[in-house]
């Protein structure tokens, strides 16, 4: 017996998101049947470092799973590229870790990165995987505002209805936003975020970058721990999960 920590990659657009929910697609139902296939049949619990939503992409999420088999991590990573076909998920990586631990548990930090593609043309190349939005929008004045968001704060103000966390407070560790060509891009990270918490803070600081509000107002918003002040929950497909952080790093194979 192995427990294996898995790097993945995948386009979240086809799924439910990361959680499995009976029999429909999610990411996580692919990799446990895969994973079936090299447990004697048995379908073991593939855990990740967050769950992701529908639509939300990863080109760095990390999860475990423990097989009966003690494998070596690259026959472990092929086969589970094999098993996947023909989801769009990938294992770029594979290790044996410690019976204890926990893609979740383990992890000290998160990090996710969103793109909004600012310009009158619809995209192309790039559909499903940015959040159109035609108005001219003042990156500079957006990343101004998000620095107030940074630091350990109550982010009720930026939490999904339906967020199950037990607390709202998070310390929110970069949230920086720059433009790049037709692209504004905003990077977050922190040792966890509460459910749509990126998504709702980007819909926020986009009211600003649109000129709608002041710099000064996401955090009014969030001083005043009331979801119904902010701006919307940006779509998803702009969103991917770009790593996980551990004390000690994954040798990956």
């Amino acid at each position: 017996m192995a427990t294996y920590a898995l790097l993945l990659e995948y386009d979240g657009a086809p799924f439910v998101g990361w959680q499995r929910q009976g029999d429909l697609p999610s990411v996580q139902l692919v990799l446990e049947e895969a994973a079936a296939r090299l447990n004697g049949g048995l379908v073991p619990a593939v855990v990740a470092a967050g769950r992701t939503d529908a639509g939300v992409h990863a080109e760095g999420q990390v999860a475990h799973v423990t097989l009966a088999a003690d494998l070596p991590p690259e026959r472990v990573r092929e086969a589970l590229n094999f098993h996947t076909r023909p989801h769009p998920v990938a294992v770029l990586g594979a290790a044996v870790v410690a019976p204890d631990w926990s893609a979740r548990f383990s992890a000290t930090g998160r990090a996710y990165r969103y793109r909004i593609l600012n310009r009158g043309a619809r995209p192309a190349l790039d559909i499903g995987r940015v959040w159109h939005v035609q108005r001219r929008l003042d990156a500079a004045a957006m990343h101004e505002a998000a620095q107030g968001l940074l630091g350990r704060h109550d982010f009720s103000a930026y939490r999904a209805a339906a967020c199950q966390a037990k607390s709202a407070l998070r310390t929110l560790d970069r949230l920086d936003v720059a433009r790049l060509g037709d692209e504004v891009v905003i990077t977050a990270e922190a040792r966890s975020f509460l459910h749509h918490q990126v998504r709702n803070m980007v819909g926020t600081l986009a009211e600003v970058g649109a000129g709608k509000r002041p710099a000064t107002w996401p955090r009014r918003v969030l001083d005043g721990r009331d979801r119904g002040l902010a701006g919307q929950t940006a779509p998803p497909e702009g969103l991917v999960m770009t790593g996980v952080h551990y004390e000690h790093p994954v040798a990956w194979r």
